[in-house]
This record gives C-alpha cells, sequence and structure tokens, in this order.
C-alpha cells in the first residue's frame, strides 16, 4: 500500500492519479455518447432492433465497470477516515481561499513577462469555443527544463489532513487567470482545458472562484472532483469528441454558475 510518507510512492501516486484523469476523460466521453443514444432511442427500440453482439459488449463493459467503481467506492469512507483530516472552520476556509487568489496573481505576474499570445491557426481552432476577445487576451507559456513548482501553503494543509492535493509539477497545464503554463509540449487538448479556466475566472471573478474551489475541495478531497474542474474535462471531452459540433464554453459556465453547480 502506498504511503505519501514515501518520496517514490509520492511519484507512483501521481502517475496513478494522472491515468485516473485520462480513464475519467474516457468514461466522460463514453457517457456523453450513451446521453446521446438515450435521448435518440427507447431502451426497447435498442433492445430490439441493436445489434446484437455490439449491445452484449457494451454491457458486459458497462457491468464490468460499475462493479469495479463499485468496490472502490465502498473503500473510500474508510479511506477518508484513515487520512482523518480536520474539518475546515469558516475562518479556514476563507483563509485558504486568500492565499490560492494572492498564489494565482502572483504566479500569473511571474509568467507574464515570458508569455506569448496565441497563434492564428490555435485561434481558428478553438473559435467559437471561446470569444474572439478570450483568444487575442489569454498568453500561454510553454517551460523547458523546469515546471511549476507547488504553493509554498501545501505543507501546512497536508498537515491538516489534506493529503490529496494535486501535485503542480505533475499537470500537463496550470491557468492563471489569463495565462496558461506549460509543464509539458502545448497540445490542443489541454491548451482547451486551459482556456475553460480562464473562462471560469472571467464569468465568476478571482476571489468567488478560489472560495468555491476551496469549499468544493474541502468536501471532496479530491482535485479531479471538484466541479470546477469536472466541468472543464466534460467540455475537453466534447471538444476532442465532436470537433464538427461547436458549443460555447462561456455559455456553459454561465449556465452552471446559474444553477449553483460550482
Amino acid at each position: 500500500m502506498y504511503s505519501w510518507d514515501n518520496p517514490d510512492d509520492r511519484i507512483s501516486i501521481a502517475q496513478m492519479n494522472s491515468e485516473l484523469q485520462h480513464a475519467q476523460l474516457e468514461l466522460l466521453s463514453a457517457h456523453c455518447a450513451t446521453h446521446q443514444l438515450r435521448l435518440r432511442f427507447s431502451a426497447d427500440d435498442l433492445a430490439r432492433f441493436g445489434q446484437r453482439d455490439i449491445l452484449r459488449k457494451s454491457v458486459q463493459a458497462a457491468s464490468a465497470l460499475s462493479e469495479y467503481y463499485s468496490s472502490i467506492e465502498k473503500r473510500i469512507p474508510a479511506a477518508e477516515a484513515a487520512a482523518n483530516p480536520i474539518l475546515l472552520t469558516e475562518d479556514l476556509i476563507l483563509q485558504a481561499a486568500a492565499r490560492l487568489a494572492a498564489y494565482l496573481r502572483q504566479q500569473h505576474d511571474l509568467y507574464i513577462p515570458s508569455a506569448v499570445p496565441l497563434n492564428n491557426r490555435q485561434k481558428a481552432l478553438l473559435w467559437p469555443y471561446f470569444s474572439a476577445a478570450l483568444l487575442d487576451r489569454v498568453r500561454i507559456v510553454e517551460l523547458e527544463g523546469e515546471r511549476v513548482a507547488n504553493p509554498p501553503f501545501y505543507d501546512e494543509y497536508r498537515a491538516l489532513g489534506f493529503v490529496n492535493l494535486p501535485e503542480v509539477a505533475h499537470m500537463h497545464s496550470l491557468t492563471f487567470l489569463d495565462v496558461i503554463v506549460f509543464n509539458e509540449k502545448v497540445n490542443e487538448r489541454s491548451l482547451f482545458h486551459g482556456l475553460v479556466h480562464s473562462v471560469q475566472f472571467e464569468v465568476l471573478g478571482l476571489e468567488r472562484y478560489c472560495d468555491l474551489f476551496v469549499r468544493s475541495f474541502a468536501n471532496t478531497k479530491l482535485h479531479f472532483s471538484v466541479p470546477f474542474e469536472a466541468h472543464a474535462f466534460s467540455m475537453e471531452s466534447r471538444f476532442v469528441g465532436t470537433p464538427t459540433t461547436r458549443f460555447s464554453v462561456e455559455d456553459q459556465v454561465r449556465l452552471w454558475a446559474r444553477q449553483a453547480r460550482y
């Protein structure tokens, strides 16, 4: 069993979460495809006229996945109890949100001098998912020989029991307001994801974003379960899965904000 106190295990845990993220994206893509199927065709029609071998394989795959993830879900309460995190008070939540906001501003100011605008090909690909104004304003940085470091307050919050803080150095990209910094080579998928976060900052404002992020992470204890991340991954999956069907990311973000889903 892995231990966060073992440096080698930390690398394995980061790799595990990276693979978990990839699996989640594939599941989201399958969920979207199944949802479209559900909207267009009834279960009775699928059972009567669907190709038998494909139906059986689909049912078997879904059942196996459900069984696997259900077995993990049963272990989550015990794992959380073992971690024994301290329940954050309102004052601690407000303090953490303020520190996160300050960190994002500092990182923005650190990287903006070396950031460059999107090129014309990137803008053409990403419009109209994003407004022309946003695509003109956003800047990107592709790091070479270095990676973004973890925030300085990580050790303090890990001591409080939050052992699942995301390893910043192992993330593909980080969005600091309108500056997206890439630990690895820029690709269309990760650029789209980073731009979604820029829209979230734009729509909600930095302070509200940070407040909602901290409260959600305090509840879920997992970075990938925070609605800001889940929504970005969901739209990223739509972008990759159906590139010919474009949608407005800003409209989607404003909808979630109105529905208090963040």
